[in-house]
């Protein structure tokens, strides 16, 4: 049962728990629990829809060949908390992490995070969620912006995501064996075809 808070008479808010909000979310109702209050996902550009396809192509593509693990859209619930519940637009867990998936959700922290930035939703990517998945043990963090291009990569050290490869055109994870981004590949102008960009990854180039 939600909870109900205030600050004044007139100021009341009602939090939810994670196991409301799971009751609550259904297929094709797309939102993140923050610390207890919903936050609605919205449309988003065409520029900001070509990159995650792009980045969920190119890293599913890549995963698959490996065997590494699973690749989730933003349509899967990751439950972080008991009152933060998000839907990554990607979240790749390792092979093994099997017991964490769940019929409709999965309980743990994915290894890798990757957040595509739209005007409505930066804020929360950048502030809360970017704190919440750091307490919370994801490895590597990308959050991608389509329409700057000024693309940010994090990775643990510690307890904190420290950014990596600020400014470099190379982007290796650590958390992928063997897989990395060029920095060049991810303006939604000029994308590269998947399987140019899988032969380059796999050659090592």
């Amino acid at each position: 049962m939600p909870t109900r808070v205030s600050a004044a008479a007139d100021l009341e808010r009602e939090l939810l728990t994670a196991k409301d909000f799971l009751e609550w979310i259904e297929p094709g109702r797309h939102a993140d629990l923050i610390d207890g209050e919903i936050f609605m996902h919205s449309p988003v550009s065409i520029r900001h829809a070509d990159l995650l396809n792009f980045v969920d192509r190119l890293l599913g593509s890549y995963i698959d060949r490996h065997l590494l693990g699973s690749l989730y859209r933003e349509v899967v619930a990751v439950r972080l908390s008991g009152r933060n519940v998000f839907m990554p637009d990607l979240a790749f867990y390792r092979a093994g992490r099997e017991s964490a998936i769940r019929e409709t959700h999965i309980t743990e922290a994915p290894n890798l995070v990757v957040e595509v930035l739209s005007p409505r939703t930066a804020d929360r990517d950048i502030g809360p969620k970017f704190a919440e998945y750091e307490e919370h043990g994801v490895q590597e963090y990308w959050i991608l912006d389509p329409e700057t291009l000024a693309h940010r990569f994090y990775r643990a050290s510690g307890e904190e995501l420290v950014e990596y490869a600020y400014g470099e055109n190379r982007i290796t994870s650590s958390v992928v064996p063997g897989f990395f981004l060029k920095r060049q590949w991810l303006d939604p102008a000029t994308l590269p075809r998947i399987d140019t960009a899988i032969t380059t990854i796999e050659g090592g180039s």
